[in-house]
């Protein structure tokens, strides 16, 4: 290609200016992640596990294709070819300079440049196929559409299907040169816009996946007792940060957020936004008020901590730690103030339980049901929990599922004496007395040597075997003694019984609900369901297990009265009874209790019973059976 001096000098002048730009751009972002404070309890370990995720979701880009098929694809052969096109670009380049990184004439050469010229047809129906989704399809999940997004599009495409013409048209012609030359603006303003805005989840979404925090919803424990919580700039994290950059802005997270689906103000996209606005515009240094000028404060307390958002995200952006520390900010700050989150406070603090019920209830309960104390010698610990305790429909649960432990000759007892786990503090953002209850319990469990813990409540299970980990090596005291007793939630109980459960086939159909914090919490979702097949046909609702619909009661917002918009559990109650099945299952107390109170204006058919009653049930009709027949 000959080209003269001075065209020579413009392309390299060009270039370099793009990159510099480019340089310049993403040189002030990394410094605002950089700048942000250390985590002080992260750890970067399982490499090995890191960077398989950043080879099947990244590189695969799996995620992306399991939950949305089509663009999935096509986002994909985006990403892969740009992967493709590096050295095809790196000699687009040299082309001008009478050099060449691959011989054309070559049998490699000749496959590599068929190979990019595929690819390049592919990635062109690819982004064509993306941007007929996003003009004249309109998914809201995409709103709102920038200019910025317009452009990129453009100049993609352009640099897609300028890769084509290569092929039949001669690089020395009028042709070939207009086209490498448009092909090279648009590379040139494409690299700028990189690191801009959504853009930045190509360089920077691999980096938030590989030093995303080790488990689910991790709330990273607080430095001390002076820490506030997120409440300015000089408390957002590194890790934070990244991922505040990393939004791809794709949606996935509104998609399956309950509270946006029921006309909340929240959407979890604006909270990793809202940081990310206020990183650029006030910095990591900032004293002034998050809450006051990125992010709605109603927003932050409309989340039941559900955790759609997080398990959806491709980006690997944890909303809920955003979230949680945005709340732990707004109490210590007396931003958000509200009575009835004031008196659950107050009942956990002098009842120790969030429904505010004296001691004695709970004694009552007890006695009435012949429920024996824990004492050491039993193999398990029955966890109660405060639905278990006091609420009716609690305890309707917590009677079947000890006489099916009794059926099954399994020794357990409960303690004499116990707080609330600290669940509804937690979430809301009160760490202080969520401390406090945690020690007492920590104690306790410590004096009885329990060492098996079994509750019906997975907002306990995942407190008790997760949060109650920050504070367990200073609860332990000077003797170094330490809570080493294990919990987990009564179907993965039954699921192991399972085989001394009854087991006939009834004809009925039943679906279950998931649970939230059973499910995308603790991953459990089959052992439900095994207990349930083996008398039932389960029936799966639309949106079920991870894509599952919460109830709405999480996040400590059952506490807090109305909600706004529309009920997310008449919203899911009205889904399950589409079904058609004559009984829904559910794993959680709270799940029950909110369904039930759901029924009259949801026109409710169908039972809603927690599994452990359903097997209850099905243990008393075998011994009505066997009583007959003798």
């Amino acid at each position: 290609m000959d080209i003269s001096l001075i065209t020579k000098s413009l392309v390299l002048a060009l270039l370099g200016a793009s990159l510099t730009l480019f340089s310049i751009r993403f040189g002030r972002v990394l410094a605002r992640i950089l700048g942000a404070r250390s985590e002080s309890q992260f750890t970067l370990s399982d490499i090995g596990q890191r960077c398989w995720i950043l080879f099947w979701e990244v590189l695969c880009q799996a995620r992306v294709i399991r939950d949305r098929p089509l663009p999935g694809l096509a986002h994909a052969f985006l990403l892969w070819g740009f992967g493709a096109f590096l050295l095809a670009e790196a000699d687009h380049f040299a082309l001008p300079f009478d050099y060449s990184f691959v011989d054309r004439q070559s049998a490699a050469g000749l496959f590599y440049f068929w190979f990019v010229f595929l690819f390049a047809l592919a990635c062109t129906v690819s982004i064509a196929g993306l941007a007929f989704r996003r003009y004249i399809v309109r998914s809201e999940w995409l709103d709102p559409i920038s200019a910025e997004t317009n452009l990129t599009l453009a100049l993609i495409f352009v640099v897609m299907i300028t890769q084509l013409p290569r092929w039949w048209i001669s690089d020395e012609s009028l042709a070939g040169r207009s086209v490498w030359w448009l092909h090279t603006a648009a590379l040139l303003i494409l690299i700028p816009l990189v690191p801009r805005a959504k853009n930045r989840h190509i360089l920077l979404s691999p980096a938030a996946l590989f030093f995303k925090r080790e488990g689910f919803s991790a709330i990273p424990a607080l430095r001390g007792p002076l820490d506030p919580g997120l409440v300015s700039g000089r408390e957002i994290s590194r890790i934070s940060a990244l991922q505040a950059y990393a939004c791809m802005e794709c949606g996935r997270c509104t998609e399956h957020c309950p509270a946006y689906n029921t006309g909340k103000e929240l959407d979890p996209r604006l909270i990793a936004l809202g940081l990310n606005y206020y990183l650029d515009e006030f910095g990591p240094h900032s004293s002034k008020r998050i809450l006051e000028v990125a992010v709605s404060p109603q927003a932050v307390f409309e989340c039941t901590t559900c955790g759609a958002c997080e398990t959806h995200c491709p980006a690997g952006i944890q909303h809920l730690p955003m979230i949680v520390g945005l709340r732990r900010g707004a109490l210590s700050s007396q931003a958000w103030q509200d009575k009835n989150a004031a008196r659950l406070f107050q009942s956990l603090s002098e009842h120790g339980n969030a429904m505010g019920v004296a001691e004695a209830e709970r004694e009552r309960f007890i006695a009435w049901q012949e429920l024996p104390v824990f004492d050491g010698s039993q193999e398990y610990c029955l966890w109660l929990g405060c639905m278990g305790a006091f609420d009716p429909r609690g305890r309707a649960i917590i009677a079947s599922f000890t006489r099916i432990m009794r059926h099954l000759g399994t020794s357990f007892g409960v303690l004499s004496k116990e707080y609330c786990s600290g669940d509804p503090a937690r979430r809301l953002g009160n760490d202080a007395l969520t401390s406090e209850l945690a020690e007492i319990n920590l104690k306790l469990l410590r004096h009885y040597g329990a060492r098996k813990i079994v509750s019906i409540c997975p907002h306990c299970v995942r407190t008790i075997a997760e949060d109650w980990n920050q504070l367990r090596e200073r609860v332990a005291g000077s003797d170094q003694r330490r809570v080493d007793a294990t919990i987990e939630h009564h179907t993965e109980f039954l699921a192991r019984y399972a085989e001394l459960l009854p087991m006939e086939a009834t004809g009925r159909h039943v679906t279950f609900h998931d649970p939230c914090y059973l499910g995308r919490y603790r991953n459990v979702y089959d052992d439900p369901r095994k207990v349930l097949a083996r008398t039932f046909e389960v029936v799966e609702p639309p949106r079920t297990r991870e894509r599952s619909f919460c109830c709405g009661a999480g996040g400590g917002l059952v506490f807090l009265g109305d909600e706004r918009g529309q009920r997310m559990n008449e919203e899911r109650a009205r889904e399950l009874v589409a079904t058609g099945a004559g009984i829904v299952a559910t794993a959680c107390p709270f799940c029950t209790a909110v369904f039930r109170d759901a029924a009259p204006s949801a026109e409710i058919g169908p039972q809603f019973l927690d599994i452990a009653q359903i097997v209850e049930g099905q243990i008393r009709s075998e011994a009505e059976r066997k009583a007959i027949a003798t």
